[in-house]
């Protein structure tokens, strides 16, 4: 069994900082891309960051120069450093990781999202 668990979400005023956190654990042999993705309410999930196990990093367009994610392979565990909050940055942030269970058994996990809340 594979497990993330993610931490660090809350509420900031707009400006504002926050840094998430995503630690998998359980049965791992090798974990590839792992990243974020939100969900406001009404809205659909959409991608916020991926890092692969190279630390190469892909952001969305609207937290470009604002959010960093980065990773620990040591640890399995990967960040999301975020500056200058907007209150449309506002979202349920949900952490996945693509994870070799088994030799040959990959597959996409994901965290049980936290909140993060930016006031106005």
């Amino acid at each position: 069994q594979v497990q993330l668990v993610e931490s660090g979400g809350g509420l900031v005023q707009a400006g504002g900082s926050l840094r998430l956190s995503c630690a998998a654990s359980g049965s791992i042999f090798s974990c590839n891309a792992m990243g974020w993705y939100r969900q406001a309410p009404g809205k659909q999930r959409e991608s916020v960051a991926t890092i692969s196990s190279g630390g190469r990093s892909n952001y969305a367009d609207s937290v470009k120069g604002r959010f960093t994610i980065s990773r620990d392979n040591a640890k399995n565990t990967v960040y999301l450093q975020m500056n200058s909050l907007k209150p449309e940055d506002t979202a349920v942030y949900y952490c996945y990781a693509n994870i070799e269970s088994r030799v040959g058994v990959w597959n996409n996990y994901w965290g049980q999202g936290t909140q993060v809340t930016v006031s106005s």
